[in-house]
């Protein structure tokens, strides 16, 4: 079998995508499956419009000898991607982490609702309305739709695809051998996070919370190659996800498969990851005073943190790359 990937992002590059891509192009291959990766890197440093037609004759010239063609994303290479499936009469399958409609709608549209309202009402900004239509006739022209969470599955849901076509894996964790080391600063308390610098991560208020305590410091690893954020997250006395808004968080596994007490808001798929008080600490999102409680928990009580810690690196095999990269045969094959 022969699939092509249509990726929106591509290491060097950073984020979830790169990531998985290149598990996906490394690991299917031993499963019988070759893979032919298209970049879309390749292509942004064309004009807009411009750049997705390009990108769309690429995918489409290796389609025509392929069996099936899986995008990253339901916008930037999945529309493309998706009309080259069809023009070569290959199946397409769509990954999809996120709501693209909503992530543009909050930081270039005013969008202010949470997701799980997003998805339920009708949008007052027409290019919200385009970007939802987008994702929407992606994922209805698609084979079947990957999802990383139950979460996701039932945010895609609710878009009107039939559940059927839903497919959850969980993305596979496979750490880099060596993790570059970090030394904390005597005496403090080190708290980090990770992630791009949008509005639902909530760094601000994890620094906001820090200031008031003078031995807590607080580092973000936002913009970093992933084996030197990785550094960080291990050396941390805890890892903190403070966002109201998560598919199934690639570095929240990474922190539980390293071992650092984690603290989650109980947003999207974090709930899915962690079991408040077994493997973690839970809180609600948007709420100061329960991320302090949690964070002075952890600091009083390190062992307790540490032993959930241990908790949650037993129950990380679901989230195997061998698990991720078998179910995804699975799915393509029988296509």
């Amino acid at each position: 079998m022969k699939l092509v990937i249509a990726t929106p992002l591509y290491p060097p590059d950073i984020g979830g995508p790169a990531t998985y891509v290149r598990l996906l192009e490394d690991g299917l291959p031993k499963n019988g499956i070759e893979v032919d990766v298209v970049k879309f890197s390749d292509v942004r440093r064309l004009p807009k419009l411009i750049r997705h037609y390009v990108y769309y004759r690429r995918v489409l010239r290796v389609a025509r000898s392929a069996d099936a063609v899986l995008a990253l994303d339901p916008v930037s290479v999945g529309l493309p991607a998706m009309k080259a499936a069809q023009k070569a009469g290959k199946p397409f399958v769509v990954k999809i982490v996120g709501d693209y409609a909503w992530e543009q709608g909050v930081q270039r549209f005013g969008v202010t609702q949470e997701l799980d309202a997003f998805v339920q009402k009708r949008q007052s900004s027409w290019f919200v309305r385009r970007l939802q239509a987008i994702e929407k006739s992606v994922a209805f022209a698609a084979d079947k739709v990957i999802v990383p969470s139950h979460y996701l599955q039932h945010i895609v849901a609710a878009w009107g695809i039939p559940e059927e076509k839903i497919s959850v894996i969980h993305n596979g964790i496979e750490l880099p051998e060596r993790i570059p080391e970090r030394q904390k600063k005597e005496g403090k308390f080190l708290i980090v996070s990770a992630g791009r610098r949008v509005p639902w991560k909530g760094f601000e208020a994890i620094e906001r919370v820090a200031q008031k305590h003078a031995h807590w410091h607080v580092y973000i690893a936002s913009g970093l190659p992933r084996d030197e954020a990785l550094g960080w997250i291990k050396a941390a006395d805890v890892f903190v996800l403070n966002s109201h808004y998560e598919g199934l968080s690639h570095v929240l596994i990474e922190a539980m498969v390293i071992g650092t007490p984690v603290i989650a808001t109980n947003a999207g798929g974090n709930a899915t990851l962690v079991v408040d008080g077994e493997t973690g600490l839970l809180i609600p999102p948007a709420d100061d005073a329960s991320l302090e409680r949690a964070l002075i928990a952890v600091e009083h009580d390190p062992a307790a943190a540490k032993k959930r810690a241990r908790a949650a690196q037993k129950q990380m095999n679901d989230f195997s790359v061998l698990h991720m990269l078998w179910t995804t045969t699975e799915l393509l094959k029988k296509l």
